[in-house]
């Protein structure tokens, strides 16, 4: 009998466990507007500086310099709903699509709200 009690408790704890660190790996919900925007902006930082962003960017666009200034929307959950270029000393429309498409493709490590988006206005210099 103590065997099985002991094995019947083994399984709880795994359980447990398991629940603490499924609950510990989801993303965080964020509601605060000011939060949110430092969150994108500390994100999309890091992707510009990231080695995949800049392979892919200096793959095709080795000469590209320049400041853009862009809106991107977020929705629920993390996902990039639009990009949208407010400004652009940037020509290059080739450039302007590939940057459109990393970050249509790119994922924030957050969540909002059910029903919640935000338009972000972003400065980017390369």
């Amino acid at each position: 009998m103590t065997k099985k009690l002991t094995f019947i408790k083994a399984i709880i704890i795994t359980f447990l466990l398991l629940n603490v660190y499924s609950v510990a790996a989801q993303k965080p919900v964020l509601t605060d507007e000011e939060v949110v925007i430092e969150t994108v902006t500390k994100e999309i930082d890091d992707v510009f500086v990231s080695k995949e962003f800049l392979n892919k960017k200096n793959k095709k666009f080795t000469d590209i310099k320049g400041t853009m200034v862009v809106d991107i929307g977020i929705v629920q959950n993390g996902k990039v709903s639009s990009f949208f270029k407010v400004e652009s000393d940037i020509k290059d429309i080739d450039f302007i699509n590939f940057m459109s498409d990393y970050i249509l493709n790119h994922k924030f490590n957050f969540k909002l709200q059910k029903q919640q988006r935000y338009k972000i206005r972003y400065t980017i210099t390369f």
